[in-house]
């Protein structure tokens, strides 16, 4: 199986399938002398954790990472970084109905069709379960970007047909965090809640959307045509699990506006001193991305989640071994909605994607985060016991 590796300096690979013994990823191209503890990741990973709350599975994973290489007292050294989390409430019993009739719009059939065999306790390797890793990886990425002065944030935005207002990035910030649904807008949450709720209680699932937003990212990142920003983060986006929608800037609005009113003008930042000044787009509709490559602007979009697939609704199925059709029940612990907990993974794959970027692009020094190339005697080089 390929398409376990993300990213071209920084890189990100994992293994594990959700009711394995763990699951687990490798960074490599982290630059040397970035101040990283297992606390630091472990912060977003419970935000990506089953259990958080009652309309997320009640799967008991603790996800507590423990990383395994690539740091020494405290420090990055500049080797792969591995990290390992343990499974520790499978039950994959509940999975066995489906080893030879697969579950509807899962990735049973495709996969055991591909491989002609699979892991199937819990959707194996097809389970979103695997983005535990995505995010474990994302909060190495998230810190070394906020040393650059870039932040990031994404927050739920859609559920059914309850949308929240356009937000301010202060907005988003302050209150997403605050509630179950993790969007910005606190009466919209309630909103949302309710109807999570009645999908819940009818045995029924629902889809919505993830607005995310970057600010501080510096403008010429990115190059034309296959290696454009917006191509680079639109598979980033594309591969979380259940996406059908990546939209950057307007998005699908484009289609209704025309060149004049989509076009952004340009002007000075600083109109009374135009000679020490910058161009910058009076508006920013193209989300932060022209010609592929950034403007400084904040980069923003969307991620649109369908609803969960493994619903207890009966449904029909076949059996190819035993050659009959069946009506069976997805019985187990899952999510009524995605978005929740797709928050992080969002998050996740948006700043991989950008320090990326910013490694590709010279902006950070691939050897070491303190800019000091040929310097040994460093702040975070491990003393001799001789010396002390």
């Amino acid at each position: 199986m390929n398409g376990n590796s993300f990213g071209r300096l920084f890189q990100v690979t994992t293994f594990g399938e959700s009711h394995g013994e763990a699951m687990g990823v490798t960074v490599s191209g982290c630059p040397a002398g970035l101040e990283l503890t297992e606390e630091d990741v472990q912060a977003d990973l419970d935000r990506r954790k089953p259990g958080q709350s009652m309309i997320t599975t009640s799967r008991g994973e603790p996800d507590h990472v423990s990383i395994k290489s690539g740091v020494q007292d405290g420090y990055t050294t500049g080797t792969p970084i591995g990290m390992v989390i343990d499974n520790k409430d499978a039950r994959s019993e509940k999975y066995e109905p489906f080893i030879t009739a697969p579950r509807p719009s899962h990735g049973d059939f495709t996969y055991s069709a591909k491989f002609g065999t699979r892991n199937w306790g819990g959707g194996g390797r097809s389970s979103a379960r695997e983005t535990v890793n995505w995010v474990a990886a994302g909060a190495i990425a998230k810190k070394i970007l906020a040393r650059e002065g870039i932040e990031l944030k994404a927050h739920v935005n859609q559920i059914g047909d309850v949308e929240a207002p356009e937000l301010s990035f202060e907005e988003i910030v302050e209150h997403s965090e605050d509630n179950e649904v993790r969007c910005g807008h606190p009466e919209t949450a309630e909103k949302m809640r309710e109807l999570i709720d009645e999908y819940q209680e009818a045995g029924d699932s629902i889809g919505g959307s993830i607005y995310f937003e970057a600010r501080g990212v510096p403008r010429g990142l990115g190059a034309p045509r296959f290696e454009s920003v917006e191509a680079r983060l639109g598979q980033a986006m594309m591969s979380v699990p259940a996406s059908t929608a990546f939209e950057f800037g307007l998005g699908r609005e484009a289609r209704e506006y025309t060149g004049k009113d989509r076009n952004d003008e340009w002007e000075f930042s600083d109109p009374e001193n135009p000679e020490d000044a910058d161009p910058v787009p009076v508006e920013n509709d193209h989300g932060g991305l022209q010609g592929g490559i950034t403007t400084g602007e904040p980069i923003y979009g969307e991620l649109t989640l369908h609803a969960p697939t493994s619903i207890p609704k009966t449904q029909t199925t076949v059996d190819w071994e035993a050659g009959e059709e069946r009506e069976e029940q997805v019985i187990g612990r899952h999510d009524p909605v995605l978005p929740p907990r797709g928050v992080p993974v969002v998050e996740a794959m948006l700043a991989l994607t950008l320090v990326d970027f910013m490694l590709l692009g010279g902006r950070i020094n691939p050897d070491r985060v303190d800019g000091r190339p040929g310097e040994y005697d460093t702040d975070y080089h491990p003393s001799s016991p001789r010396n002390e």
